[in-house]
């Protein structure tokens, strides 16, 4: 008797705990996010406020579905082949923010959240931005290096796979950046830390991909746009928004 009581008060805890969950609206901020300055970058409705990196409208490959933002491999294109459709939220470059992203890989799915993208002509959104990566970790292609796997600071700094939901589940990710010091929560868990600009910074870049890319050889922006990569999988975005600190 004494075991099933327990039980019971056990469930109603869990269930009390969990009905914020249900009853934060999707797209929407709360009163207290409001008072706190965050801003939504989707209404879940349209894509107002986005276009194409280096372009003037939406590519065709992205959609409204399910209340999300949703890129899929384009017509004529296989999995894995992006066709340009990279986008931007241009209204604004941030230098100091706390960016919040609710994403959902479809299997095999393969994208990236971008922050200080500096938009040049001619050149890919990676060009010369950090990318917090997107990934089904179980069964995308790019999962063999730790530092490729969801939440990771792509190519340089890895974050726990634990702290990641399998393709098919929404995923929060928390970027923050403030004076060069950045840091990665994954579904409230802490996972990633950096520092900008620092020689320890320069010496990680020298090790990874980025060492011969003009843009990473520049010198990574300390503003700039945020930006989401169609890399030719179904990915889905929502709950992004953002407030600057």
């Amino acid at each position: 008797m004494k075991r099933n009581i327990f039980l019971t008060l056990t469930l109603a805890a869990g269930l009390l705990i969990s009905l914020p969950l249900f009853s934060q609206e999707v797209n929407k901020l709360s009163k207290l996010e409001k008072k706190q300055g965050w801003e939504l970058l989707f209404n879940g409705k349209n894509f107002d406020g986005w276009r194409q990196c280096n372009g003037t409208a939406m590519p065709a490959n992205w959609v409204i579905d399910e209340n999300a933002m949703k890129v899929f491999t384009a017509e004529g294109k296989k999995p894995g082949q992006g066709s340009n459709g990279d986008i931007l939220f241009p209204g604004k470059k941030y230098k100091n923010f706390e960016l919040s992203v609710d994403f959902k890989a479809g299997k095999a799915g393969n994208s990236g959240i971008f922050y200080y993208v500096r938009e040049v002509p001619g050149q890919p959104i990676y060009y010369a931005a950090p990318e917090v990566q997107v990934l089904d970790n179980a069964d995308a292609s790019d999962n063999k290096l730790a530092n490729h796997l969801a939440g990771s600071l792509y190519d340089l700094v890895a974050c726990d796979p634990k702290t990641v939901h399998p393709a098919g589940s929404w995923n929060t990710v928390l970027i923050k950046v403030k004076d060069g010091k950045a840091t990665h929560t994954m579904n409230g868990v802490k996972v990633v830390e950096y520092t900008l600009w620092t020689p320890e910074w320069d010496a990680m870049v020298a090790k990874s991909k980025f060492k011969s890319f003009p843009g990473w050889t520049e010198g990574i922006a300390k503003e700039g746009y945020i930006g989401l990569q169609d890399h030719g999988y179904a990915i889905w975005f929502r709950n992004i928004k953002i407030r600057e600190l």
